[in-house]
């Protein structure tokens, strides 16, 4: 599924490109279906939120069930990431991040290089972040906010927060982000079930608490190209995976033996 230029383009200029309707409603239905199972495990890999006690995250997802290992090679993810790197990439990182109702946690303004550079030692920031909207994503529930083109400053300073919420962060201190807005703007990235977000590893982002009575859940995939992988392996493999294999896609096709689940996310 190649990007149009003017896909291409805008990507360029604001750092984020938004997809409707990329996946259908079957297919979404199939991929939540097998988050109950996942978010029920006890396993480090879930990231738990300290108040409330749901599932802020969930990661390693591609290592613990075959949906999700078919997932980070769907073709509508993986040739827009090869088309944009133009290099062999490798899957760096695989989650559902939730905001559940009336509890779902902040993400603090941020870049996700910081964290890759600092925590990981990637050396450049080239990974790109492919979003699956797996909920109807408003401006009430907590949707992700872009500031358009802060992708494009020369420094991207950051500080580790491990106080906020139970997800350690590299962010960025509100000073800058107020600056980078008055600059830049900001976007509510809204939209579907379905809809697909893609965007650089340096773009400024965060989103709010979810104060409204809808769940909010969001499928994630970082590639991030073989050349400019890891160096500092100090993370455990479901926060950057180690395996270095390029991914290839599959046939476009390839979610469609998991079928249509009647069992709902509940978080």
């Amino acid at each position: 599924m190649p990007l149009s230029d003017q896909q291409l383009q805008d990507l360029e200029t604001d750092g984020f490109i938004i997809l409707p309707d990329l996946f259908s409603q079957a297919e979404i239905e199939a991929i939540r279906g097998r988050l109950p199972r996942l978010f029920a495990e006890d396993s480090e890999a879930n990231v738990i939120e300290r108040h409330s006690g749901e599932v802020r995250t969930a990661m390693g997802l591609h290592l613990r069930d075959d949906l999700f290992a078919d997932l980070v090679r769907h073709p509508r993810l993986v040739e827009p990431a090869l088309q944009v790197l133009n290099e062999p990439v490798y899957v760096q990182q695989v989650k559902v991040n939730v905001k559940a109702a009336f509890s779902g946690e902040v993400w603090q303004w941020h870049t996700d290089f910081a964290t890759h550079h600092k925590d990981d030692g990637v050396r450049l920031p080239l990974a790109l972040n492919l979003h699956i909207l797996l909920d109807e994503v408003t401006e009430f529930n907590g949707p992700l906010y872009f500031l358009p083109g802060s992708h494009r400053a020369e420094e991207h300073p950051a500080r580790l927060d491990d106080e906020t919420t139970s997800y350690p962060l590299w962010v960025t201190d509100l000073d800058r982000v107020r600056d980078m807005a008055n600059r830049c703007g900001m976007v509510s990235a809204t939209g579907k079930p379905g809809t697909v977000l893609i965007f650089h590893d340096t773009l400024l982002h965060g989103s709010p608490n979810n104060m409204s009575p809808w769940d909010r859940a969001i499928f994630s995939l970082i590639v991030n190209p073989v050349s400019n992988a890891y160096t500092a392996p100090t993370r455990p493999d479901h926060k950057h995976h180690r395996d270095l294999t390029p991914v290839e896609p599959l046939a476009d096709d390839c979610l469609e033996r998991y079928g249509t689940p009647s069992v709902a996310i509940s978080a």
